[in-house]
């Protein structure tokens, strides 16, 4: 039996505990996942039956990202983790592989590509991991999402795969939309150029070249060679715009755009870009579906197209926070 004095010692433990927690800011949640962009999917999908809390918000490379103090609780107390896999998130490889021990943790990237779909052995990657950036791509995650979080949480299914439905639909209509934009750009300036190499599969799925002054990886500086091949290139082919990236510097961008004036070559900066982390939390950038769209009316309008009218379907973002998938 309790005494009332193991009591009153049990309430205090605990009342001290989740004192210390909200003192540290503690976080928790039901599914945790590394990328913003992998967190809009599961929260779309999961609706209200399940938290969702991504380990790296706006700004943050996952390339270069560690594991801080304040993850191990959080991917501890989760009930399942939800990674992008082929390398992006190397630096967290020892953490993820401990806690796979006990609980789901599944690479979205690898469990929903086919081998035909990926961009293999560049900038020293085995498969270029950017799998975002290409709209029907990201649109394959969704059903593997939907199998965790039944997992978690199988009384929720029916809603669960209701939501998945409505959502990855809102995706494919979302590729649609990128594909006929992009079509409306010059072909002579249908080239992208980035500060790393983080958009092949944009490029790749809607026919706009790519280059990336820094490789696919943002650990290394670009190399004075590689700055003078990307201004001869962006002369040769009067390219009038070339983008700085949220994540990286825009040191080197920069650079280029000098370079380029130096040879009597107008280069301007068409924006910044959204490439290895979505925008602010509460914005439409801060939503997959509206990086997509941002970066998207940035590059056409930039290189010389006009995008076309937003579809219906997709949110208005009039307001903001994420898509509504259960409409």
């Amino acid at each position: 039996m309790v005494t009332q004095a193991a009591r009153r010692w049990l309430v205090a433990v605990s009342f001290s505990a989740v004192l210390v927690m909200a003192a540290s800011g503690a976080r928790a949640a039901d599914v945790v996942t590394t990328t913003g962009m992998i967190a809009d999917v599961a929260a779309n999908v999961a609706g209200e039956c399940l938290s969702v809390e991504p380990l790296m918000g706006p700004g943050i490379d996952p390339h270069l990202y560690e594991a801080r103090p304040s993850d191990i609780p959080l991917l501890r107390n989760s009930d399942a983790i939800l990674y992008n896999g082929f390398n992006l998130e190397g630096q967290l490889g020892k953490v993820l592989a401990r806690m796979a021990q006990s609980r789901p943790t599944v690479a979205v990237g690898p469990e929903s590509m086919k081998d035909d779909d990926l961009i293999k052995g560049a900038g020293g990657y085995a498969v270029d991991p950017h799998l975002w950036m290409d709209a029907s791509l990201w649109a394959r995650i969704v059903p593997t999402v939907a199998d965790v979080l039944v997992r978690v949480a199988p009384d929720c299914e029916a809603g669960i795969r209701s939501r998945a439905a409505n959502y990855q639909q809102q995706l494919l209509t979302l590729d649609e939309w990128v594909s006929a934009s992009a079509a409306s750009v010059p072909e002579q300036q249908r080239i992208l150029v980035t500060a790393h190499d983080a958009f092949r599969y944009f490029g790749l799925g809607y026919d706009i070249e790519v280059v990336g002054i820094q490789g696919i990886s943002t650990d290394s500086e670009a190399a004075i060679a590689d700055i003078r091949s990307v201004v001869d290139r962006i002369v040769s082919r009067n390219v009038p715009a070339i983008f700085v990236e949220s994540t990286i510097s825009r040191r080197t961008v920069e650079t280029v755009v000098d370079g380029a004036r130096d040879r009597g070559h107008d280069l301007t900066i068409g924006g910044e870009l959204y490439s290895d982390a979505m925008g602010a939390r509460g914005t439409p950038e801060g939503t997959y579906i509206g990086m997509i769209r941002h970066n998207t009316r940035a590059i056409v309008e930039s290189l010389g197209g006009s995008v076309e009218p937003w579809p219906g379907s997709l949110p208005s973002f009039a307001g903001s926070g994420r898509s509504n998938a259960a409409e």
